[in-house]
């Protein structure tokens, strides 16, 4: 006999199994996915099918490797501004360097990874060093980037390469009728690099602590430091990643490329469930995030009636509701013991 049935007399309620309130937006996002999925199989022929999931995958490509390296910057805490004109830049410095400058695109490629890394770095450098907001920091270095791409040109430069334009036209068969692009396989192997990163690794343990408590995280003695930079970093690198997609995408680099993208990247990160106070969230949410955003798309373009501006008035009202949602769990008290 317990302690507590001696006192009652009775023994203690039988509790089932709880959900984490942390876990509840993840749970939302998931069932609101497939309730629009579901909806479009039933009001639109021909939506019900692997193909249509493909496209969203395929044409979100570039918005999924740019919300894996926002999460982790969300998820410690902080805030990037500039992965949409890095994006731009790495597309028009990509497309100069393949059409105007003669080289070859892997070495192009290879530069632009390498700038776009640094550039993270840097603004986290500055983070980090100087205890800067990153909003400002990283609002300044989308001023930066953004200018960049029309101190190379101010006119769109089209990728006429033709190995380039082989391997962003390419489409890898899935059986039947259903294929990916070159760019989607980048993007799932960023995922999943990413969900290892964040929750199988000491850098991801690293990153929940930093944006849970900074203070806790010096006392158990983990690198604030150096994971406030790698964040950063590690933007960069998928913003400039991005931007290779998204070149490939689009072929052609141009400075008004990904206006507007560091907005959707959030969004799509705040409606996969992470709390932008940091320390709570998943890839696997993120995933979701930017599959909703793609869904939305493609209903408005089966229905052929709306105009595309319902998307960003659909997306405003998602994320008004999980944000309120959000704040909603944070205030309930966590499961007794």
């Amino acid at each position: 006999m317990t302690a507590t049935e001696a006192l009652t007399g009775r023994a203690p309620p039988v509790r089932g199994p709880r959900l984490d309130p942390r876990h509840v937006p993840l749970a939302v996002t998931t069932a609101l996915f497939a309730a629009m999925f579901g909806y479009g199989g039933v009001a639109y022929d021909g939506f019900f099918s692997a193909q249509v999931l493909l496209n969203l995958l395929i044409d979100n490509a570039f918005l999924l490797i740019v919300a894996v390296g926002m999460s982790f910057v969300i998820l410690a805490g902080g805030i990037d501004l500039s992965v949409g004109a890095v994006i731009a830049f790495a597309t028009m410095l990509l497309a100069w360097l393949v059409e105007r400058q003669g080289w070859s695109p892997a070495a192009a490629i290879a530069l632009v990874l390498v700038l776009g890394t640094a550039f993270g770095a840097l603004q986290g450098w500055l983070v980090q060093r100087f205890r800067l907001q990153p909003f400002i920091v990283t609002l300044a270095g989308m001023f930066l980037a953004r200018g960049l791409c029309y101190v190379i040109s101010i006119d769109s430069i089209s990728i006429e390469n033709e190995s380039f334009v082989a391997v962003a036209q390419a489409r890898v068969p899935l059986g039947g009728e259903a294929s990916v692009s070159v760019g989607a396989l980048v993007a799932v192997a960023v995922l999943a690099a990413g969900l290892y990163l964040a929750h199988a690794s000491d850098f991801g343990r690293a990153v929940y602590a930093l944006g849970g408590n900074e203070h806790s995280a010096l006392l158990m003695g983990l690198p604030v430091a150096r994971t406030m930079v790698l964040v950063y970093t590690l933007s960069g690198l998928c913003s400039a990643l991005a931007g290779v997609v998204f070149a490939s995408y689009m072929l052609s680099g141009y400075g008004l490329h990904a206006m507007g993208l560091e907005l959707d990247a959030i969004a799509a990160v705040v409606i996969g469930g992470t709390l932008l106070s940091g320390g709570v969230g998943t890839l696997a949410g993120t995933l979701f995030g930017v599959l909703i955003l793609g869904m939305i798309q493609t209903l408005i373009s089966f229905d052929g009636s709306l105009s595309s501006w319902w998307t960003r008035i659909v997306i405003g009202a998602l994320l008004f509701a999980f944000c309120a949602l959000q704040r909603l769990f944070e205030r309930r008290p966590g499961p007794s013991t």
